[in-house]
């Protein structure tokens, strides 16, 4: 029900008859503003729904699938309201979208296994011999740190890959990236912990992050 109001509330605001609701209306503003291709937040909605019952991924691409079609299209929108619409700038968000969304669900692996759900893509899992339970447990065992290195690794790989568009991207769509700055924080520390992921230096805030983003925004970076 929550998916099927904000599709009628997106229809509405491109009818021009936003509903009286907090962010219908300033995302109606946005919308006319910046004139926000509309498919963006309909791919958003369409994917959340089809998420919403909460089953592991089967496989690394259905992970990076449902990390396109948010995360990188929640990017996509954030590089029109900066006035950016280029092939080369979509084309490293959509890999800076996947790699956010893979390490997004790497993140959330404690929170999730303390309610005993596990979301990893399941032929990683089945390759390494690591089960459910094992993350569960909150296993420490090498092969449950091999899934976890599988697919940081992916995560490291689409970060690369976006990077190697940098010289193409336009200078105006650099804040739209900065979101790079914690994500290869996370990373670093997450091999630092031998890919640990239940390792408490992971659930502690990185105190040198302003500073990081500050001069990744000044060297314009990503």
């Amino acid at each position: 029900m929550r998916m099927e109001f904000w599709r009628d509330t997106i229809q509405e605001i491109y009818n021009g008859n936003p509903p009286h609701h907090p962010v219908a209306l300033e995302l109606s503003k946005a919308v006319q503003k910046h004139n926000l291709t509309k498919r963006w937040l309909t791919r958003i909605i369409d994917e959340r729904e089809k998420n919403l019952d909460d089953r592991a991924y089967r496989n690394i691409k259905e992970m990076e699938t449902y990390a396109e079609n948010t995360q990188s299209s929640l990017l996509y929108l954030t590089l029109e309201t900066l006035d950016v619409r280029d092939v080369h700038v979509d084309h490293a968000a959509s890999h800076i979208g996947k790699a956010q969304g893979i390490i997004t669900c790497l993140r959330a692996v404690p929170f999730h296994s303390s309610r005993r759900q596990v979301f990893l893509p399941v032929d990683i899992c089945i390759l390494h011999g690591a089960s459910q339970e094992d993350f569960i447990r909150g296993n420490q065992e090498r092969n449950v740190k091999d899934v976890i290195f599988d697919i940081a690794s992916q995560a490291h790989v689409h970060l690369e890959h976006a990077r190697s568009f940098q010289n193409k991207v336009l200078a105006k769509a650099f804040p739209a990236f900065n979101i790079t700055v914690p994500m290869d924080s996370y990373l670093k520390r997450l091999r630092k912990a031998d890919f640990n992921i239940f390792h408490p230096s992971l659930q502690r805030r990185n105190p040198w992050l302003p500073w990081s983003l500050y001069v990744q925004s000044w060297r314009k970076t990503y």
